[in-house]
């Protein structure tokens, strides 16, 4: 489970960034003051325009970034407290894969196994088990500085599950993706919820929204517009479709009941 509350993010602006964003404030609020909880077994799905927040609030909760307020509990661990506990319940996946390029798949998903201390017998099980649901096995053991872009993303799938976390993390995962590659991972986010683990994610594709979310958070500007179940949203939409009805909450910027 995550719990989020008030949560807060703001960041010091230098001279250079003050110009560009044409403002004299020196402080940016990323997110401000938002709430939400993701439950296990259920896919939950993090909305919002570009600048939105959306990044930074997952990153907060990966605990690649520290809050500069609220509270963050992953199976009930405080991750600001405790941000190396709670760091072992998690896998976060990213659309920038950030691997390097000299070793091989197999050296990568080794050197992750091992710094989540893995077991030996499940990390050949779990290994294994990954290799076959993407399709790895081809190319294991080739330079990743070689591999395609969807080839790289299926490393970093890898990485991100190979100690079975038991909250998930995936920030626009297929964008950029060919349609297969992006069916890996679709599959592989449902696979997550069928073991009952807590998922969250973020997309720009409203499809994979409406394929796979149970519950659902809109954020503009960092603020929270909606908060509450597919169902619910769906049942008070004014518009035909969830793109249009997504655009419409986000020009309103308004806050609507779940």
């Amino acid at each position: 489970m995550i719990e989020i509350q008030n949560l807060r993010k703001e960041f010091v602006l230098s001279k250079q960034q003050r110009k560009e964003l044409n403002t004299k404030d020196s402080i940016a609020t990323a997110v401000d003051g938002i709430d939400f909880t993701c439950k296990p077994g259920r896919v939950f799905s993090l909305l919002g325009p570009n600048g939105a927040g959306k990044t930074t609030t997952l990153r907060m909760i990966s605990t690649i970034f520290k809050p500069t307020a609220g509270s963050i509990k992953i199976d009930g661990i405080d991750a600001i407290a405790n941000p190396r506990e709670a760091r072992k319940k998690i896998g976060f996946l990213t659309g920038s894969t950030g691997l390097y390029a000299r070793l091989t798949p197999n050296e990568v998903i080794k050197y992750f196994a091992d710094l989540y201390e893995v077991p030996k017998d499940k990390f050949e099980e779990r290994k294994e088990s990954l290799y076959t649901l993407l399709d790895m096995h081809d190319f294991q053991g080739k330079r990743i500085g070689k591999l395609s872009t969807g080839m790289k993303q299926k490393v970093s799938i890898c990485r991100t599950m190979i100690h079975d976390p038991e909250v998930v993390v995936f920030d626009e995962p297929t964008s950029g993706l060919d349609v297969i590659t992006a069916e890996n991972i679709i599959e592989l986010i449902r696979s997550c919820k069928n073991e009952g683990k807590t998922v969250i994610f973020s997309s720009h594709i409203m499809s994979e929204v409406d394929l796979l979310c149970d519950d659902l958070a809109i954020i503009h500007k960092g603020k929270m517009l909606f908060n509450g179940e597919m169902s619910d949203f769906k049942s008070q939409m004014q518009t035909d479709n969830l793109t249009a009805e997504f655009i419409r909450i986000v020009k309103s910027n308004t806050p609507i009941e779940s």
